[in-house]
């Protein structure tokens, strides 16, 4: 039986009088990768960011993350949480645009103690991993869309994070980049048993994840493990 890497429960979200949130309990298996879908406002990303501590919940909800409860944290130890135990890619790369695709990946590895040395080394070998070997010298701005994201994606795993949550990751590419991107992901899960949470549009990356998560008005809709 697969090991639980984060789960959420009794998570609401309130901004003023808007009700986004309205009690999410969810489980998240290592080695698998689940897509959370729904129309726009059905609180998609605001629980993606709570998952991944960039927000808080309401009184009440907590987020564990190795089975440890990670809510009540003070915002230095959940930063330290974030950086060590969880990767994320957005739809924009967010690239830092006056560093190199090899910089911009080794971030991440520095903000939690590694020495250049051995982040240099990690980070190379992500991005030989992911076909970008001959673009680590190259900024963001010499890269195409896809290969910024793909740099994302390895800057995402630099510190062998427990999972990536990933916000829209294709939402800005076109339909080859946006294929290869979500191969990747896959790929990434069979390589190395990286567990992915995706929120998204795309009906056919949703149709390819083990497991799919439909919310409509801020609850859980449905929850379709698909057939292996």
């Amino acid at each position: 039986m697969s090991k639980e890497i984060l789960s959420v429960r009794g998570i609401c979200k309130t901004f003023g009088e808007l009700e986004v949130l309205r009690g999410i309990d969810l489980t998240v298996q290592e080695g698998t990768v689940i897509s959370i879908v729904g129309a726009s406002g059905a609180g998609k990303s605001t629980l993606l960011q709570i998952m991944g501590t960039l927000e808080q919940p309401d009184k009440g909800g907590e987020v564990y993350i190795d089975g440890r409860s990670v809510t009540s944290l003070s915002a230095a130890a959940q930063s330290r949480v974030r950086n060590t135990r969880l990767g994320f890619v957005f739809q924009a790369h967010r690239l830092l645009p006056e560093f190199t695709a090899l910089e911009n990946v080794m971030i991440p590895a520095f903000i939690a103690g590694i020495g250049k040395a051995e982040a240099e080394v990690r980070a190379c070998k992500l991005l030989e991993r992911l076909g970008l070997c001959e673009r680590k010298n190259h900024k963001p701005a010499q890269m195409s869309g896809g290969e910024c994201q793909r740099v994302a994606v390895a800057r995402a795993l630099i510190n062998n994070p427990a999972v990536v949550l990933a916000d829209e990751p294709s939402g800005s590419l076109d339909s080859t980049n946006k294929s290869e991107l979500h191969n990747l992901f896959f790929r990434l899960r069979e390589d190395l048993g990286q567990t992915f949470v995706i929120v998204t549009h795309d009906e056919c990356l949703a149709h390819q994840t083990d497991r799919i998560i439909r919310l409509c008005d801020g609850r859980i809709a449905q929850d379709t493990k698909q057939p292996e």
